[in-house]
């Protein structure tokens, strides 16, 4: 017989009709340490298995009202970790081959040696243990990665910020815009039924929009009076140089096209490629969109802020020729659900709009 040892931490059901049977093998797993509780068929083992915790289930595979195999299958389901042995008589064996199919760890013969039980029960119970400690590492490494992924997140967030924040002290005019033209750019998209990875993705495309007007003078920037043609192509050239910045540390294509094309026209005559109707990535429709609106509703060096109502009329005439048709529709339902009798979007923006501001709309959908 095994060393005699104490095992009581690990509690094992014996299923066994036969009372003689059961008391055996009870009384070897007790002798071995081991805690024990019996069931005399199937349906009162799975009773007790579903209200108490138990390490390892035996059980004997011919029995009446409920077999073996279909306890088996009834544990399996309820905990497929659980470790099952079956006994069976020498004469189903094969029936004991079909319980190692079903998810059965091993089986014993009857008459069956008592030490070859113990032994059985051992290995059992070592597997049901590494399976555990395999699960818990694994655990343990996804709340690593997931712990990982909010920092690299977290970072990711606060370099997109510090760009932002680089832009806005260069160009004072520009201050908020960019939060302003992605928070219209993510109701415009909400509103087409777009994914929320596509959200995501205009979220993070609004923020860094112009982040190419850091390479664009100050003096052309600021200036108060209107710009030569020169003047112009350079400053037109920032979606160009934004993708190029951003090309390094934002690996998603989608991101960059939106940043790259923000510029373009829906009738062909636009800039950096002359992109025309959906050769234009849907993002920068919508940020086109909403891009033209904070700047009409927003002072500039060369002159004041323009009223909402002046937008919005300005955006239905150029809808088909600067903007997409589909997307000037949905935000003007926008506009008529959120700024009505808005005159100036200025000073009242965040009194409208209060969420611009908070830190939860900058890390939505991250």
């Amino acid at each position: 017989m095994v060393e005699k040892i104490d095992n009581s931490k690990y509690k094992i059901l014996v299923t066994e009709d036969e009372e003689s049977v059961r008391e055996i093998i009870s009384w070897c797993l007790k002798e071995n340490g081991y805690s024990v509780v019996t069931a005399e068929n199937g349906k009162v083992a799975l009773e007790k298995f579903k209200k108490d915790t138990f390490h390892l289930i035996l059980s004997d595979i011919k029995m009446p009202q409920m077999t073996g195999i279909e306890l088996l299958k009834e544990i399996k389901r309820i905990d497929p970790d659980m470790p099952v042995i079956m006994v069976t008589a020498v004469s189903d064996v094969n029936i004991a081959l079909d319980a190692l199919k079903n998810g059965a760890y091993d089986y014993v013969t009857k008459p069956f040696n008592l030490e070859e039980l113990i032994i059985a029960v051992k290995r059992a119970l070592e597997k049901r243990e590494l399976i555990l400690k395999n699960k818990e590492y694994q655990q343990f490494l996804e709340q690593k990665v997931e712990e990982q992924t909010r920092e690299i997140k977290t970072l990711y967030l606060n370099a997109i910020k510090s760009l932002v924040f680089a832009l806005e002290a260069k160009d004072k005019y520009t201050e908020g815009h960019s939060k302003r033209v992605t928070f219209y750019a993510c109701e415009i998209a909400k509103r087409m039924g777009l994914s929320n990875l596509m959200i995501h993705k205009i979220h993070l495309a609004g923020l860094l929009h112009d982040i190419g007007k850091i390479g664009v003078k100050e003096s052309i920037l600021n200036k108060p009076g209107k710009l030569t043609n020169d003047e112009y192509r350079h400053i037109y050239d920032h979606p160009v140089t934004g993708a190029k910045i951003l090309t390094p540390v934002l690996k998603d294509k989608d991101i960059l096209s939106f940043i790259r094309h923000h510029h373009e026209r829906y009738d062909g005559t636009g800039r950096p490629d002359g992109l025309k109707g959906e050769e234009i990535p849907l993002g920068a429709r919508i940020l086109a969109v909403a891009d033209t609106f904070d700047a009409i509703t927003s002072d500039r060096p060369y002159r004041k802020a323009l009223t909402v109502d002046f937008a919005l009329r300005e955006i239905k005439r150029c809808s088909g020729s600067q903007f997409d048709p589909i997307v000037v529709i949905h935000f003007m339902d926008f506009a008529e659900e959120k700024l009505k009798n808005v005159i100036y979007i200025k000073p009242v923006i965040n009194d409208i709009f209060p969420e611009i501001e908070r830190e939860e709309f900058l890390v939505e959908n991250m």
